[in-house]
């Protein structure tokens, strides 16, 4: 513990790249070292600015401190490099982030099938049914998806994994506590109930103009691929894809109209050597001889998304008609301009849902779930106090408990605490 302010001191001096931060410990060999070293032994540093060496000549660690103050109230799990739980794969990367910020349970992400599945923000409709196919078929054959967690692709594959009834992982381009976009903020939360979220940013930080595409190496080094479902020819997904070709990772896509702006840049990563695909087991097949265990088709009504087509979440963007051009090109350079907040109510807030009558709520729940209704006697249980009274395995009430919330059954507070959303007679 003495030594993670120094990793969280190192991980925020900006004027270092996350490989030159990499190379300075390779050469001091540890990160207090670095900290404590002087201005003489850095100016034998090959390759280091005169700026940089300032800015490690800064020994403040009251920031720090902060940090580690606002991530022991909000729950935030820090990993550094050096953790036995901080993923080897990615580890191999060429710029790994020194440090993790993560909110929820992240699996082992080493023994998991992992993959990323990204696309446009602008979305159509074929884009959101096929990325929420892709992602539900994905988790019921053994995988796990990452997700950005943006607008669009991103949130429609986080939703069909979440169908299934699984875990996701979710990779942010801002703050570990800040959610973007506002309106995705139940699914941010049912995300973190089951799975986790985690950002190479501290509680409070500020979005740069950068973050958004340093974040898609993150999601490609987590995974054992990258799975590209809609994109229009200059798109941040594509990002995602040359990362993935660079840490030597498989890259998939999947087919759009011929004549569709939006899969200008998909159909043309097939065109250059990707994998086409349109069904989550087309991807995973590739991996399972690796996971013969833990990976299978599937077929038939396991295979159908439960309430295909209705939103998971309670607020979603209309998305564009299919031969609609975007309206300016996919960058990566203006997401910032996305986070200027809004000033409409609904959005700041999704609304609250309806109570369900209590014949009605019982019909269609599983075993499982009417076995969580049955021991959530009192308001605000928190999670752990629900796992010792259900007897369940901790996977399948953190599941079970998500679909309540997706059904109207259960509603989540903070704490990770829960309550029935039951109007008894």
């Amino acid at each position: 513990m003495s030594a993670l302010k120094y990793w969280v001191w190192l991980s925020n001096i900006l004027e270092l790249s996350p490989r030159v931060k990499k190379n300075l410990l390779t050469r001091f060999g540890d990160v207090m070292e670095l900290y404590f070293t002087m201005r003489e032994a850095l100016d034998e540093v090959e390759g280091l600015t005169s700026l940089q060496k300032d800015a490690l000549m800064k020994k403040d660690l009251d920031p720090v401190l902060r940090v580690l103050d606002a991530c022991e109230a909000q729950s935030v799990q820090i990993l550094t490099y050096q953790d036995a739980e901080y993923p080897q794969r990615l580890k191999q990367i060429f710029d790994p982030p020194l440090v993790l910020y993560v909110k929820g349970r992240l699996p082992v992400i080493d023994e998991e099938c992992a993959v990323a599945v990204v696309g446009t923000r602008r979305a159509t409709p074929y884009g959101l049914k096929m990325a929420r196919r892709i992602g539900f078929e994905l988790t019921k054959c053994g995988g796990l998806v990452v997700s950005g967690l943006a607008e669009g692709i991103d949130s429609a594959a986080a939703e069909g994994a979440l169908r299934a009834g699984g875990r996701c992982v979710g990779v942010l381009g801002t703050a570990i506590d800040e959610v973007f976009p506002r309106f995705n903020e139940p699914l941010f939360r049912d995300v973190t109930a089951v799975g986790a979220i985690l950002s190479e940013y501290p509680p409070g930080a500020k979005t740069t103009r950068s973050s958004f595409p340093a974040r898609n190496r993150i999601m490609s080094g987590l995974a054992l691929g990258s799975v590209i479902v809609e994109a229009p020819e200059k798109s941040g997904a594509l990002i995602t894809a040359e990362h993935a070709l660079e840490q030597g990772r498989d890259v998939f896509a999947v087919p759009g109209n011929a004549d569709s702006p939006a899969c200008t840049g998909s159909n043309g990563l097939i065109k250059e050597g990707a994998k086409a695909v349109t069904a989550g087991w087309d991807v995973l097949s590739e991996y399972a001889k690796l996971f013969p265990l833990r990976l299978r088709a599937v077929t038939g009504r396991e295979a159908a998304i439960p309430q295909e087509g209705k939103p998971l979440t309670r607020v979603q963007p209309k998305p564009v008609k299919a031969e609609a051009a975007p309206a300016e090109p996919e960058t990566g350079e203006d997401f910032i301009k996305l986070r200027a907040p809004s000033t409409k109510k609904e959005v700041d807030k999704p609304e609250e849902r309806a109570y369900i009558g209590l014949n009605d709520q019982l019909q269609g729940l599983s075993e499982a779930q009417l076995k969580l209704v049955s021991v959530l006697r009192r308001p605000g249980m928190h999670v752990d106090d629900i796992i010792d009274a259900s007897a369940l395995p901790a996977q399948t009430v953190l599941s079970e408990l998500t679909m309540l919330q997706i059904k109207g059954f259960v509603i989540q507070e903070a704490g990770k605490r829960f309550s029935l959303n039951i109007k008894k007679p």
